[in-house]
Parts: structure tokens; sequence; C-alpha cells
């Protein structure tokens, strides 16, 4: 696919940003399926939050276009491809990952309505209601913003800047995967579509690692391009469960208790590599410390903050404390990736654990110096749940910069949760 030509004629009805409801990371469909059975009626806020606040959304992106292109997702609904595709497929070796209740409301599903406004350069855009259904606009609204965004730099190029410009991402990207290939025994997938450059992109980027490193690339997080390349769709969980479980507790004690409720209404539900643990909501080191012997059992950890080899040392002390054989578990790494740290990480942790990557903006987005004034450059941009039946959520992280919630609520998390002192580090993605 020529995408410089393609980008530089195309109008938005032949290349919407989002073109699926199945456009969205894998993770969040397992997620809206534990959701639509454990906590349906639960009133929640999603909020878009620009963490690199010098990149003006505002300034940047036409208010008619946005709002179009979220028009058009609110108007998508599944096709029987793709209905039949989540039916029937296998997902993690299991056919039927998806309850018929629950498809029976997504093929009826659209997405509900949305917020927005300009303050102070930047886009406010909120979306409010069921649980299950505001939790989908997510990852579609984050790719709406990266990519309009994109497209507002692209739009000042011309035709052979264009082409060259795309020349060069591409080499960049595939000096990146020749590098990976070096790497003894590794497992790497795509988790690069909340923050992609684009669509087309992302799926270009998908195909390369499929020819570049073979049976080393194990899958995608974006459901649409695991679909249509035939490939596994690969994710698990995130922070958003225990952050609204959290919300929704009474007193300090289920405060306490309530990332591990999460755990448990999933341990219900899944089995094997989706019994994956994302310790580090409310603090790594705490949660493991509290965490019931039966997580102990579980496959492996997510490390999506702080210091990601700290974070595995931590984990691997974990499982013997409790008998466990760390080279029989799986540690994720996930949290703003790049060649060299995966290369550190995959030698550090040969043969003490089982090892294996998400590689998400730096595989999907990483036009870093590539525009003049580096306008292309990846930037760290979030949607989460802010409050769940009116009360506001919390997030501390194993990083401080990532932190997010109430002054005052952060410090009772803080306190419940027996969070000490943190190493800030910076938010690159």
């Amino acid at each position: 696919m020529d995408i410089a030509t393609r980008v530089y004629n195309h109008k938005w009805q032949i290349d919407p940003i989002v073109r699926s409801l199945i456009d969205t990371d894998f993770y969040k469909l397992l997620m809206c399926q534990s959701v639509f059975r454990n906590k349906p009626d639960t009133r929640v806020e999603f909020s878009l939050i620009n963490r690199s606040d010098k990149v003006r959304l505002a300034e940047l992106i036409d208010e008619g276009e946005l709002r179009e292109q979220l028009d058009h997702i609110r108007s998508l609904s599944l096709s029987r491809g793709e209905s039949t595709w989540l039916r029937g497929n296998m997902f993690y070796g299991k056919r039927q990952m998806f309850r018929p209740d629950f498809m029976e409301w997504f093929e009826n599903l659209r997405l509900p309505p949305y917020h927005l406004e300009k303050i102070n350069g930047q886009y406010e855009l909120t979306f409010e209601g069921s649980w299950p259904e505001v939790m989908l606009w997510e990852i579609p609204a984050l790719a709406v913003l990266m990519e309009l965004r994109g497209r507002a730099v692209l739009n000042r190029m011309g035709k052979f800047e264009l082409q060259v410009l795309y020349a060069r991402a591409m080499t960049k990207l595939w000096e990146k995967l020749e590098h990976l290939r070096r790497i003894p025994d590794l497992k790497i997938a795509d988790f690069g579509t909340r923050r992609r450059h684009s669509h087309l992109w992302q799926d270009w980027c998908v195909q390369a690692m499929m020819e570049g490193l073979g049976p080393r690339f194990i899958g995608t997080s974006n459901c649409l391009i695991a679909m249509r390349r035939d490939i596994e769709a690969i994710g698990t969980n995130a922070h958003e469960l225990p952050m609204v479980y959290a919300a929704l507790a009474e007193t300090d004690a289920e405060l306490a208790q309530a990332p591990y409720q999460v755990l448990a209404d999933w341990h219900e539900e899944h089995d094997g590599n989706l019994r994956i643990i994302l310790p580090d909501t409310y603090g790594t080191s705490g949660f493991l410390k509290r965490a019931p012997d039966w997580l102990a059992g579980w496959t492996g950890i997510r490390i999506d903050s702080g210091d990601p080899a700290s974070g595995a040392e931590t984990a691997i002390r974990w499982w013997q404390e409790r008998g466990e054989d760390p080279t029989r578990k799986l540690v994720i790494f996930s949290d703003g990736l790049d060649v060299d740290q995966i290369e550190a990480l995959s030698a550090q942790f040969a043969g003490r654990v089982r090892v294996s990557f998400g590689w998400g903006t730096l595989l999907t987005n990483d036009f870093r110096g590539l525009a003049p004034d580096d306008a292309l450059a990846p930037f760290s941009l979030v949607c989460k749940a802010v409050s769940a039946n009116g009360r506001p959520t919390v997030k501390l992280s194993d990083n401080p910069e990532k932190a997010m919630g109430p002054s005052a609520e952060i410090e009772r998390y803080k306190r419940v949760f027996g969070v000490g002192e943190q190493i800030r580090r910076e938010v690159v993605v």
C-alpha cells in the first residue's frame, strides 16, 4: 500500500479514523464482558487527559472535523462477519470466549453521546453513562485525537515530502526489527492501537512485524487487524477495573480489598494466559505483600509503570516466597518500550522467567525526528474513568507522574495501600 499517496489524496469518508467497533484493543472487550456480567448498572464518567500540555490539541485540530469523526463512531455497529469472528474464533486456545448474552448486547450496541468543549487550548472530551457502554469509547477516542493531530501536520506537506517521510518511517521501523531479530527467544506483540499514528500505519507495522520477525511476533491487541490478518488477538485486563471497583468501595477496608475482588471476578471467567496480574494501580510492592495466596498460582504479571527491571525482580521474589517456580511464570513488559530496553530486559531475565513484550507507541507512532520541529513526535494522551456512581476514581501507579485523582483522595489511597516514597520517571508515551 502506498500510504503517502493515500494520505495526500485522502477524504475521511474513504479513510475514517475508526472504521469498526472492533477497531479496539482485545482487552477492552474482555473487560467489557466482565463488567457486563458483574457491574452492568455502574454509572461512570470517562475523560480525555493530555499529559503533554505543550501539545495544544484545540489549536491543532478543527472542532468540526473532530465532531465528524466522533459522530461517525456513534454510527458504527458490528458487522455480521465481525460478530461471527468474535463468536466462533479461538482466543487463547478457547472457542466461545464471548458469552451469547454479551454478544447479543454487543451486536445491538451504539456508543453513547459525548460532551466536547474547548478549554485553554485543549479539548475537554467526556463520556457518561453505563460502564459497559462508556468504556468502549476509550480506545477510539484516543485513536481519533492522535490521528487528527497527525493529519493536521501532514496536511502542510506536499506529495513528495510525504513520500520521503513515510519512506524514512518505514526504514526506521525495519531497522528496529533487524535489531530485534538478534534477541534469542523473543516473544513480542503489537500494543499500539491507542496512540497510533493512524490505522493504516498500524496495519503496515503489523504486516512488517509478521514478515520481519516471523513466529517471534505473537499477535496484536487490535481486534480488527487480528481478524483481517488472521493472527492472534492479544490482551488481558487494565487499570480501569481496579480504579472503578475501588471508587465503589464504601469503607477503607473494602477499598483495600477492591483490587483483589477484581481478580477474583476475573478468576471465575478465565484461566491460562489470561490470568495475568496487573499490580501497579495502587503500588506493586503493597499489592503483592497483601495478595491472597491463590494469586501466586496465576500465570504471570504485567509490568506497566516504574522501573521495569525492578518490577520484575519484585515479582520473582514474591513468587519464590510463595513457593512458586519463577521460571514457569510469564512477565509481560509494556510501558513505553523501544528496542534497546527490550534487548536489555530480555538479557537480564533470560532463563529466570518467561518474558514477553507488548510494544506500543514506539512501534506504531515513532515519527520522532522525521517532521519539521518534531511536530509528529508521540505524546502522552489517555482517556480514563474519572468517576463511578458519582465518586472520583484514583490511580497511584508505580510512577507518581502517572497518578490521577483529587489530591485528598490520592492521600487517602496512599494511606490505605501503604504507598511510601516513589521515584518519578518521565512519561514519554
